[in-house]
Parts: C-alpha cells; structure tokens; sequence
C-alpha cells in the first residue's frame, strides 16, 4: 500500500484531538461539515435543474410538435395529401394538421384568453401526454361529445365535464352596424392535466371540422404538426422539409421556438454550479488552515518521529492522510445525503409545506405542478471527484510544512 501502518495510525491519532487541542479539532469538524453540504448542495441543485428542464422538455414535447409547418399565405389546403408526403420523410413518424387560433373564453360573467387547437380525434389520441392525462371524462369522447379544455382553465371559469364554453373569436363578422364578435358554444368532454401551469390554464382541443367550422379556413388548416424519431435531428429534417416544399413554406422546429427558454436554463444552471462550488472551496480552505495549526501543534512530537528515523516522505504522508481523510468523508456523507434528497425532494417538499402552511412550489411560477428531479450519475461523479482533489491540494502545503520542519529548531525551546 501507498500508505503504511505507522503512518495511519499516526494520522488518525491526531485526528482525534486531545482537550487542548479542541480548537483544532473544532476547525476539522467544520471543514468535513462544509465539504458534506457543500457535495450535498451541489448534487441537489444540479438534479433539481435537469429535471426542470427535462421534465420541461417532455411536456413542450408531448403538447407540441418536433417541428411546424405553416404556409407564407396563411392556409394549407390539400393538407391530408401533404401530411401524407411529410410523414413519409425519413426519421419522420407522424404528422397532424391542424387549425391553431387564440380565443376569448367566458362563462357567467368570468372570462380568460386561451388558445385552441384543432385536430382530429385519431391524431390526438396519438398524443400520449395529452389522453393519458384526461382527469375528467374522457379522451375517447372527444370529436364525438366535444372539446377537451385544461383543468386549470375550467376550475378557473366553473366549468366541468358536459357544461358549455363560450368562444369569442377576435375575427369578428362585418355587418352594416361594424364587426360583431364570433360566438360559439361547445360542449367539454373532459378535462385533460399534463403539469405544466402554461398549457393547463390556457389550452382547448376542437374536434378539426368545428374548428374550421369557427375560425372559417373552410377545408384548409393553418400548420401541421411533425414529430421526429429524435427531437435532436430536427435541423436535417427542416432542411429536408424545405427541398420538398419550396419557398411557400416556412418552419418552425422546437429548438427555435424554444431557445430563448431554455438557454436561460442553461445559463443558471452553469451560474448555480459555480456558485456552490464555492461551499467546497470555502471548506477546502478551513482544511488548510486546520492542518497549519496542527503541524504547528505538532511540531516537537514531528522533531521526535525524525529522530526516531521517520522520514520525510513519512511526516508528509502522515498529514496528508489526516487531512485527505476529512476530505473523503466529507465527500462520502455529502454524497449519501445528497442523493437520498434529490431522490425524495417531492415528499420532503410536500412534508415542508404540510409543517409551514405555505407553497413553496408554485405552479404559476415555476411552470410545473410538481418539483422534479433527476440524478445525472456523470455529474454526480464529476462533483465527488472535485471535492476529493480540492480536498487533496488542500493537504499538499501543510504536508510539505511538516516535511520540511527541522527537529532541531522544533525542540530547541521545549
């Protein structure tokens, strides 16, 4: 072994403080402190960001295409023979056409803005995220029964399952006496929850033929929507779509839609990191000074182990083992704290506001109903393996001290 006995036991020994040696041992226990939730910090934040973000991901995903077809004059007609062609491309699966608008929605004197979507029965019930998620009702009544609308929406106009809502077009119709609102009344079928406070409080699903019906595209839509085998290819499969459809199109895949979003993710996620990294670094540093005054406390018992016949590749090693120890366990107890939070963070969360009364996860913020996390075993290794060698270099100075201390100026005043 790198480390021999003798040099062990001397170096837990001196871990182990005596009375008059308390103060060091209480800069010690300080510093594991600092580097245990500084790991623990550090491998809960970072989980907390990549689950918001995937989590964020998958939901943008299941309710929106990879990619998005709209035509520069507004209309796609002969849109089932172009479907047909899109999702015939390579690495394509599917493609829904569909008529997208913004709406007015009232009822009993409440009213809110939503945005519908149109689309037929058979290509929404293609979209899991959406029928798996219907609370109310039911996603096979819808196109027979009528729309399915966002429960956040619903509870916020009193609406449920087989009452009416009110559509109010900004498209009005032109008559003598100016522009009169389009009103039209549909019946709910059920009422649909993915967790994701934007789509929950402000979407409604039509059957494809009232939609057309309502905003008078007669037998026209006004994008279609592609999903792709992987959501990261979608730069080859626009290029692909625009040598198949030429300048009368454009597209919008979910990367562009979404960058500004999620590059401020990113951005915080990587401010985050650097910020905590600080925790261990601030720890790291009490390491030091606490091995400092250790090699000063234990400058006549070195002098004597010299004399003995230590050498100095001994003393070194005998503080770097007490001062890498601190490090490592540390490390190992931010590391079993760390992911026994980040793995239960919902429970712990619901079990915070139960004991405070207060939300601490507010869907109308944070954008999801539910606090995600998800542990990247990569990350967690690069955030172990950084603590260890900060706590390593943190040795190296004090060690070298140590080392270099000369027994006979060490003993001279004893």
């Amino acid at each position: 072994m790198i480390f021999g006995a003798f040099e062990r036991t001397v170096a837990f020994r001196y871990l182990r403080a005596r009375r008059k040696e308390g103060f060091i041992s209480v800069i010690a226990g300080f510093s594991l402190l600092g580097i245990a939730l500084g790991v623990a910090t550090l491998i809960i934040v970072m989980s907390v960001m990549n689950g918001f973000r995937a989590e964020l991901l998958n939901r943008i995903l299941g309710v929106n295409g990879h990619i998005t077809v709209y035509a520069n004059g507004g209309e796609i007609t002969g849109y089932e023979d172009l479907a047909s062609r899109l999702a015939s491309i390579d690495r394509v699966t599917r493609a829904h056409p569909q008529v997208q608008g913004q709406v007015m929605v009232t009822n009993r004197g409440e009213a809110s803005g939503a945005v519908v979507r149109g689309m037929a029965r058979e290509d929404l019930l293609e979209r899991d995220l959406i029928a798996d998620n219907v609370i109310v009702g039911s996603a096979q009544a819808f196109g027979r029964k009528g729309a399915l609308v966002g429960r956040r929406l619903a509870n916020r106009l009193g609406l449920s399952v087989g009452d009416q809502i009110t559509l109010v077009s900004p498209r009005g119709n032109t008559t003598v006496l100016g522009t009169v609102p389009r009103v039209k009344s549909f019946e709910i079928a059920g009422l649909f929850e993915v967790g994701m406070y934007e789509y929950d409080s402000s979407f409604i699903y039509l059957p494809l033929k009232q939609a057309q019906k309502f905003f008078r595209t007669g037998d026209a839509v006004n994008a279609i929507e592609m999903f792709v085998k992987n959501p990261d290819d979608v730069d080859q499969v626009r290029r692909t779509i625009g040598e198949m459809l030429g300048p009368g199109y454009r597209t919008v895949d979910w990367q562009r839609a979404n960058a500004s979003f999620f590059n401020a993710i990113q951005v915080e996620r990587n401010v985050m990191f650097l910020i905590l990294t600080l925790i261990i670094v601030v720890a790291a540093f009490n390491i030091i000074s606490g091995q400092i005054m250790l090699v000063k406390d234990k400058g006549p018992d070195i002098a004597i182990l010299r004399t003995m016949g230590a050498t100095r590749g001994m003393i070194m090693r005998i503080f770097l083992i007490s001062g890498a120890a601190i490090g490592v366990v540390g490390t190992a107890a931010g590391f079993a704290l760390g992911l026994a939070f980040a793995q239960n963070i919902e429970t712990i969360r619901g079990w915070l506001e139960n004991l405070t009364g207060t939300e601490l996860f507010a869907a109308e913020i944070y954008f999801l109903s539910n606090l995600p996390s998800k542990v990247d075993p990569q990350e967690v290794a690069t955030v172990v393996a950084m603590s260890l060698a900060l706590s390593l270099l943190a040795t190296l100075y004090p060690s070298w001290r140590a080392a270099r201390l000369d027994p006979v100026e060490a003993l001279r005043y004893e």
